[in-house]
C-alpha cells in the first residue's frame, strides 16, 4: 500500500515534465515531416527547448507560409483529382497521401490562440462538410424505392428502369391531386355537411337497402359504395357550409378544374427540364460510329446476363451501321421494305377500326341491358364493358407488336411506334366509349325531366290539398317523407364516374392476372419442367418473358387519362389510383426480378423522357375536352351533387361574383368575358406564338449555319495538314504550338529579290516545317521525317536514352560549324 502511495506521488511530481516532453516531440515530429516534403534533412531545423517558449511557434514565417501553401495545394489535388489522366491506382495512392498530409499538418497552422482558432475553424469546417454529405444522403436514401429502381436498373439496364422512374414521378403527382381533393372536397363534407341518411341523396333507396351490402353490388360500386363521399351525387347544394361558412359547390368546381391546371404545369416544366437535361449536342446521322463507340454503353448496369447482352447488342448494332452505310449506296430492295410499311399500317389500322366498333357495339348492348332487371342479367353482360376493353388493350399490343416485324426499324424507334399505335388504340376506345356513354347520358337527361315533372307536380299537389284541408296558405311543413322513400332522378354524374370507377378497378385487376399468369406461371413452367421436357424450354419456346416497356408506358398514361376525366364526377378515383399505383411499384418490382430475363438487344434509354411526357401531355388535353364540354353544355342533375338547382355548372362561379365580391369587380369579369375582348385577346396569343415560332426557328438556322461553319473550318483545317509536304507529326505539333504556326522565320529581304531563274535551280523553298530550305531555314531533304516511325510491335519495355550520333536531317553531311545552323551567319557558297 505504502509503494503505491509512493508511485502516485512520484508521478504527479515529474507529469509536468512529461507533458513537456509530449509537447516537443510533438513539434519535432511536425518540423521533421515538413521538411522531409521539402526535401531538406531535419537537422536543419532545431526545435525550441526552453519552457518559456513551449507556447511560442516552432517554425518560423516563412515555413508556416510554405506549409499553408502545400495544404492549399493538397486541397486542390483532392478536389481535382478526379479530371486527372491517371491510373486508378496512382488517383488512389495519390488522394490517401493528400488527405494525410492534410489531416496532419492542417490543425499547425496559426501560432498560440490563433492556432486553437484555427484548429476550431478546420474542425467546424469538417464537421459542415460531413454535414452536407449526410444530409444529401438522407435526402437520397428519402426518395422513394430508389434502391430498387437502381437493382432493375443494373439488372435490365436504363430502358426498363426508365418506366418504374416513370412510374414514381407519376405516383407523386397523383398524391398532389388526392391532397388537393380530399382536403378540399372531402374533408370539408365528412366534417361540416349533413351526415349519411338525413337529405336522399345521401340515403340508399328503400328498395335496394335489402341488397346494399351484398358482395356482387359492392363489387360494382352500388349500394352504400354509391351513395357514399367517393360519388359526385354524395355531396349537397348548399352555398355554404359548417361554422367556417366554406363554399362546398365552388371549391368542388375550383379543384376539378384546378386538377388539370396543376397537371398541365407539372407536365410542361418536367418537359422543359428534361429538354434541357437531354441531348447529344450533335446531328442525327452526324459522327455515327463514333457516338456508337464512346456513348453506347450503359455504365449503370450490374448483372453478367445483363452485360453480355449489352455487349451482343452493341456488336450487332455496328454491324447493322455498317450495313445500313452500305445499303445506304444502293436503291435495291427499297421498294419491298416500304411495301411491307405500308401494309403494317394497313393491318394495324384496320385493327383500330375492329376495336373502336366492336366497344361501340358492346356499349350500345350495355344501354339494352340497363332496361332490363339485374337479376336476370348473368356476370358477363353485366361486365361485357369493362372485359372488352381489357381484353382489347391484353390482346391489340402484342399483334401490333407481330406485326412491326415488317417493318425492320431499330429498337428504340420501333418502341416509338409501338407506344404510338398502342396510344392511338387506347385512345380510340376510350373515346369511342365516351361517345357511347353520353348517348346513354342524354338518355338519362330525358328522364330526370320527367322525374323533375312528376316531383314537381306532386309537391304542387301536396301543397294545394294541405291548404284546402287545414285552410292554411302560411308555414305549410314539407311533407313527412323518409329520405329512402323520395322519388329521385338517376343522377348521371354519379352513373358516369361509376363507369370510370370501374374501368379503372378492371384494368387493375387484368394488369395484375397478367402478370401472375403471363409471366410468373410462365416462369415456373419453364424453370421447373425444363428437365423433363422434349426441347430446352428457356432457349425455346416459351422461354421466359421480357418486360413490355410500351405496354406499361401506356397502360400508365391510358389509366392517368381515365383519372383525369373521372375524377371531376368520382372524387374518390383519386385515392384509388394512388393505391394502384403504390402497389403497382411493389408488385411490378419483384415481377421483373423475379419472373423476366433482359432484352436480347439492350438500348440506353434518351437521357430526356419527353417522349413519354409528349403523350401524357397529349392526354390531359384530351382528357380536359369531355370534362369542360360537360361543365359549360350539360345541364346538371336536379337532386344530386353540388350543382343541383343551378342551369349550369358554372353558374357557381357568376353567383360568388355577384353575391360575395364588390360591384366593380363584377364589372370587370363582365367585361372581361365579353366575346369582343376575347376574340382580340386570342388573336394576339396566336400571334405571339407565331411571332416566337419564328423567332425560335431563326435561332435553329443560325445554330445551324454556325455548326456548318465550324464544319467548314475544322474540314479545311484537316486538308491543310493533309497536303503538306512533310509528314511529320512533330513538326506538327511543335507548330501548333507557336503563336505564328510556323517554325522558319521570315525570309530575307536578299532572298525575297532573287530572281525565278536562281530559284528555280536551287532547292526548293515550300515555307513549312520539314521541307528542304536555303538561308536561315533547316538543312532537310524533302519527305525525310525528323520523328523515327512508330513501332510495329507492341512495346514491352521503357524507352532508354537515346544512343550517341549524327544530328536529326545530316546523317551524312558535315558537322555544324561556323556559318552553319540556325542563326549563325548567312548561307554556305554556292559551287
Amino acid at each position: 500500500m505504502c509503494l503505491i502511495v509512493l508511485f502516485s506521488n512520484v508521478l504527479t511530481t515529474f507529469s509536468p515534465y512529461f507533458q513537456w516532453i509530449q509537447k516537443e516531440e510533438q513539434k519535432a515530429g511536425i518540423n521533421r515531416s515538413l521538411q522531409l516534403e521539402e526535401g531538406k534533412p531535419s537537422q536543419q531545423i532545431a526545435s525550441s527547448s526552453s519552457d518559456d517558449n513551449s507556447e511560442d511557434e516552432s517554425m518560423s514565417e516563412g515555413e508556416m507560409a510554405r506549409l499553408k501553401e502545400d495544404v492549399e495545394e493538397k486541397k486542390k489535388l483532392i478536389a481535382t483529382l478526379r479530371n486527372k489522366p491517371w491510373r486508378m491506382k496512382r488517383r488512389l495512392k495519390c488522394l490517401k497521401e493528400a488527405q494525410a498530409f492534410v489531416e496532419k499538418f492542417e490543425g499547425a497552422l496559426g501560432k498560440g490562440k490563433g492556432r486553437r482558432l484555427y484548429a476550431f475553424k478546420v474542425m467546424m469546417t469538417k464537421k459542415i462538410i460531413k454535414f452536407n454529405r449526410d444530409f444529401e444522403n438522407f435526402k437520397t436514401a428519402c426518395i422513394p424505392w430508389e434502391s430498387r429502381i437502381k437493382e432493375v436498373e443494373s439488372h435490365f439496364g436504363s430502358s426498363v428502369a426508365s418506366y418504374f422512374i416513370f412510374l414514381r414521378w407519376m405516383y407523386g403527382l397523383n398524391l398532389v391531386l388526392f391532397g388537393f381533393v380530399f382536403g378540399l372536397v372531402v374533408i370539408p363534407e365528412v366534417l361540416m355537411g349533413m351526415p349519411y341518411g338525413s337529405i336522399a341523396r345521401k340515403t340508399v333507396p328503400r328498395e335496394e337497402q335489402d341488397s346494399a351490402m351484398d358482395f356482387s353490388v359492392l363489387f360494382e360500386f352500388g349500394g352504400y359504395c354509391k351513395y357514399s363521399i367517393m360519388f359526385y351525387g354524395y355531396y349537397n347544394y348548399q352555398r355554404s357550409i359548417g361554422l367556417l361558412q366554406f363554399r362546398l359547390p365552388l371549391s368542388y368546381l375550383l379543384v376539378g378544374l384546378g386538377i388539370f391546371g396543376y397537371s398541365l404545369m407539372v407536365v410542361i416544366r418536367t418537359m422543359a427540364r428534361n429538354a434541357n437535361e437531354g441531348g447529344d449536342g450533335a446531328e442525327d446521322g452526324a459522327f455515327t460510329f463514333c457516338w456508337k463507340l464512346f456513348t453506347s454503353w450503359d455504365f449503370l448496369i450490374g448483372n453478367p446476363e445483363t452485360a453480355d447482352n449489352k455487349f451482343a447488342s452493341t456488336t450487332t448494332s455496328f454491324k447493322e451501321s455498317i450495313v445500313d452505310e452500305q445499303e445506304n449506296l444502293k436503291d435495291e430492295n427499297i421498294h419491298l421494305q416500304r411495301f411491307l410499311r405500308v401494309l403494317a399500317n394497313l393491318l394495324i389500322l384496320c385493327c383500330l377500326g375492329g376495336s373502336g366498333y366492336l366497344i361501340y357495339y358492346v356499349v350500345k348492348r350495355s344501354q339494352e341491358f340497363a332496361k332490363k332487371d339485374r337479376n336476370e342479367l348473368s356476370w358477363l353482360q353485366k361486365n361485357e364493358v369493362e372485359i372488352v376493353m381489357s381484353l382489347l388493350g391484353l390482346v391489340c399490343p402484342p399483334l401490333f407488336e407481330v406485326i412491326a416485324e415488317l417493318e425492320n426499324y431499330h429498337p428504340r424507334i420501333a418502341l416509338k411506334w409501338q407506344l404510338g399505335r398502342i396510344f392511338a388504340l387506347f385512345l380510340g376506345n376510350l373515346y369511342t366509349f365516351l361517345f357511347a356513354l353520353f348517348d346513354e347520358v342524354n338518355a338519362k337527361l330525358e328522364n330526370e325531366k320527367e322525374i323533375k315533372n312528376e316531383t314537381i307536380w306532386a309537391l304542387k299537389e301536396y301543397y294545394t290539398n294541405y291548404t284546402l284541408y287545414h285552410n292554411v296558405t302560411e308555414n305549410i311543413p314539407p311533407p313527412n317523407i323518409s329520405p329512402a322513400d323520395v322519388i329521385r332522378g338517376p343522377c348521371w354524374e354519379t352513373e358516369v364516374g361509376i363507369e370510370f370507377v370501374k374501368l379503372t378497378v378492371s384494368d387493375i385487376q387484368v394488369t395484375y392476372l397478367t402478370i401472375l399468369i403471363g409471366d410468373f406461371l410462365r416462369a415456373v413452367i419453364v424453370r421447373f419442367l425444363n428437365y423433363c421436357w422434349c426441347w430446352d424450354l428457356e432457349a425455346g419456346f416459351p422461354s421466359y418473358g421480357e418486360f413490355d416497356i410500351s405496354g406499361n408506358v401506356l397502360g400508365l398514361i391510358f389509366n392517368q387519362g381515365m383519372i383525369w376525366m373521372g375524377a371531376f364526377y368520382a372524387p374518390g378515383l383519386v385515392g384509388v389510383n394512388v393505391l394502384r399505383l403504390l402497389s403497382s411499384m411493389y408488385y411490378q418490382c419483384w415481377a421483373v426480378m423475379a419472373c423476366n430475363v433482359p432484352h436480347e438487344r439492350v438500348f440506353k434509354a434518351s437521357r430526356s423522357n419527353n417522349f413519354y411526357m409528349g403523350l401524357l401531355l397529349l392526354v390531359l388535353f384530351l382528357s380536359l375536352m369531355p370534362v369542360v364540354y360537360s361543365i359549360m353544355t350539360l345541364p346538371p342533375s336536379f337532386d344530386c351533387g353540388p350543382f343541383s338547382g343551378q342551369d349550369q355548372m358554372y353558374d357557381v362561379i357568376m353567383e360568388t361574383i355577384e353575391k360575395d365580391l364588390p360591384p366593380f369587380m363584377a364589372d370587370i369579369f363582365s367585361y372581361a368575358s365579353n366575346p369582343g375582348l376575347i376574340m382580340p385577346a386570342v388573336l394576339l396569343m396566336v400571334l405571339a406564338i407565331y411571332y416566337l415560332n419564328a423567332v425560335s426557328k431563326a435561332y435553329q438556322n443560325a445554330n445551324m449555319d454556325l455548326k456548318r461553319k465550324m464544319q467548314m473550318q475544322r474540314d479545311e483545317e484537316k486538308n491543310r495538314r493533309n497536303n503538306k509536304d512533310s509528314t511529320n507529326q512533330v513538326m506538327k505539333d511543335l507548330e501548333d504550338l507557336l503563336p505564328n504556326k510556323s517554325l522558319i522565320p521570315p525570309p530575307s529581304a536578299e532572298e525575297t529579290e532573287k530572281p525565278a531563274d536562281q530559284l528555280s535551280k536551287s532547292p526548293k523553298v515550300t515555307g513549312k516545317p520539314g521541307a528542304a530550305a536555303t538561308g536561315k531555314g533547316v538543312h532537310v531533304q524533302k519527305d525525310v521525317s525528323l520523328a523515327a516511325a512508330n513501332p510495329r510491335a507492341p512495346v514491352t519495355r521503357p524507352p532508354g536514352p537515346r544512343p550517341p550520333g549524327p544530328l536529326p536531317g545530316n546523317a551524312r553531311g558535315p558537322p555544324p560549324g561556323q556559318g552553319m545552323g540556325r542563326g549563325r551567319g548567312g548561307p554556305p557558297p554556292r559551287r
